[in-house]
């Protein structure tokens, strides 16, 4: 079900703070929808055919829909599942530009409008997405073959209608970005402090990164915040503790960076609260203890509702969060067959209402990857297996585009 929204022209603190971050900016170089018919001719990758010189101008109402006319035209489309933005783009060179140049999605934000869809890769420079509204997984081209990228640590995050991958090239680190709107990789803009082993997460059209190390090795208390629209990295307030393989989170709108470890190597179980309107951390003690270790991977953690969870893979258990106390309460199992190597392989994310766990069982003749989703309601998870596929079962890297 598609959720939506009317937004007043009040602005919110986090949107005022991250406008206010866009000013010092350094720029360098759901549910399913049953009642949605399943067209199984229709393109499912959005269409990537080259601009013409002789394309229409989208604003010129009579290659739209008549006698809708081109406002009447956006908001129906605005309510239209983004499963069908590519058959759109096809329609005519209007249509095209119009999904292309973003708008929709824009507008759809302002609106609250958003369906999500899992990008993931179990294997090398290949990364796949699954589409539940649909039920259907999508083609994503692979990723230039570089070297060195290749075979370094990555990285991921969703942000806007953007997949940006992290990675090292050779002795400095770059950035790959993949875009929904012309189904396309392209070079990203790096970091003002270049980092790996960060937390992230992503608000619309913002991501907000944290701690990590650098090219050195140092580990860092450093933070920053990306602008999709403009793809530009804006700077923050720095953490009370610099750490590194650690996890972020947004909740009531403020960003959370949860684990970790020091310069040391000494596992952090301290998170810290980085609150927009005041421009400060918060240092929340053993706020992530007991949900990982040293060998481990970063916490497994996923925010639905403004509730966090925790993927507790050492006892395969799914954990939420009391905020009034500040600790950690078993809910049940994670799926039987999801597993994991100290935590490393497996997915767990936020996918709309839902908590989605993707992972498999190993297997000596090729691996299964597995979507199994559950939507939190007090009671003991009763994961719902909503896709599987032949794949390599070691999930590398995964994010979560809510659009």
């Amino acid at each position: 079900m598609l959720e939506g929204n009317s937004l007043g022209n009040k602005k919110r603190p986090l949107d005022e703070e991250l406008e206010e971050q866009d000013d010092q900016i350094r720029s360098k170089n759901s549910p399913q929808h049953h009642d949605t018919p399943v067209l199984e001719d229709v393109q499912r990758t959005p269409d990537n055919s080259d601009h013409h010189e002789n394309d229409m101008d989208y604003n010129d109402c009579s290659t739209f829909i008549n006698p809708l006319g081109r406002d009447l035209t956006v908001s129906c489309l605005l309510l239209l599942s983004r499963s069908y933005y590519g058959t759109v783009a096809s329609i005519n060179s209007s249509f095209r530009s119009l999904v292309r140049s973003g708008e929709l999605y824009r507008l759809r934000r302002q609106m609250e409008i958003s369906e999500h869809w899992v990008y993931f890769s179990c294997n090398v420079l290949e990364w796949e997405a699954y589409d539940p509204y649909r039920e259907c997984w999508i083609a994503v081209p692979k990723m230039p073959p570089t070297e060195s990228f290749m075979c370094s640590d990555k990285e991921s995050l969703a942000v806007g209608t953007d997949l940006l991958v992290f990675g090292k090239e050779l002795n400095s680190y770059m950035v790959l970005r993949y875009s929904i709107l012309t189904n396309s990789w392209s070079p990203g803009v790096v970091m003002n402090s270049p980092r790996c082993l960060f937390g992230s997460a992503s608000f619309g059209e913002r991501a907000v990164v944290a701690g990590g190390t650098n090219a050195e090795g140092d580990v860092l208390s450093s933070a920053e915040v990306y602008n999709s629209e403009t793809q530009t990295w804006g700077t923050l307030p720095c953490m009370n503790r610099a750490r590194k393989m650690c996890s972020g989170v947004f909740m009531d709108r403020k960003f959370y960076v949860i684990g970790g470890m020091d310069s040391d190597r000494n596992v952090l179980t301290c998170g810290e609260e980085y609150d927009f309107e005041r421009r400060s951390w918060r240092v929340i003690p053993d706020m992530s203890a007991g949900l990982h270790g040293a060998s481990g991977a970063p916490p497994l953690v996923a925010v639905v509702k403004n509730e966090l969870y925790a993927a507790h893979y050492a006892d395969k258990e799914v954990r939420k969060y009391i905020k009034e106390n500040n600790t950690w309460v078993t809910l049940g199992q994670l799926p039987e067959r999801s597993v994991s190597m100290n935590g490393w392989g497996l997915a767990f994310r936020a996918f709309g209402a839902r908590l989605i766990v993707i992972g498999g069982p190993r297997a000596s003749h090729g691996g299964v990857i597995e979507l199994n989703s559950w939507i939190p309601n007090g009671r003991p998870p009763i994961w719902n297996m909503i896709a599987s596929k032949h794949s390599g079962s070691f999930v590398y890297n995964c994010a979560v585009m809510g659009c």
